[in-house]
């Protein structure tokens, strides 16, 4: 989606069907970070402060109720109150989506994993759980830990080397 057609109605951004969620995950950056692969927008050096002095980002979401024409705005800030001072403290549902963000970028050889490798994933999502009363969760793991096998199989010369 490009910028200038975030508020056009007309322009569809992908959609999400009612009763269905979705979880996106974002780094931030810090405005004067030598790390930064985007172009300064409401956070840049020099520019008029906008909001709390604390605020990190600022998430702006539109959605459609079914049958409606147009659009509604939400806007929410985030700041320091939002952040959480480990991992460990994050709620459940965050550390494992995490964990299944980290395992997507493994799987692509991502170098924004550095050392976080195949049992740090598992180790993640294990104890990220929580209720699980599909088993998806627990498969999740199982799955994180049989790329784990497949991979040290390949790096030693196994079957799965010599397909």
């Amino acid at each position: 989606l490009r910028r200038q057609d975030s508020n056009n109605d007309k322009v569809d951004a992908g959609e999400i069907g009612a009763g269905h969620t979705v979880t996106a995950l974002y780094e931030i950056t810090p405005v004067d970070s030598k790390a930064r692969l985007v172009d300064p927008l409401r956070y840049q050096p020099g520019a008029a402060p906008i909001g709390a002095p604390d605020e990190y980002a600022f998430v702006r979401l539109r959605y459609k109720l079914p049958g409606a024409a147009e659009s509604r705005l939400i806007e929410i800030p985030v700041s320091a109150r939002d952040e959480f001072s480990t991992l460990a403290a994050a709620p459940t549902d965050l550390r494992f989506a995490a964990a299944v963000a980290a395992f997507g970028q493994l799987l692509q050889h991502s170098t924004y994993t550095k050392d976080f490798g195949f049992d740090d994933i598992a180790g993640l999502a294990n104890a990220a759980r929580g209720e699980d009363a599909q088993g998806y969760r627990a498969e999740f793991v199982r799955l994180v830990r049989l790329a784990a096998d497949s991979a040290q199989n390949q790096a030693f010369g196994g079957p799965a080397a010599r397909r």
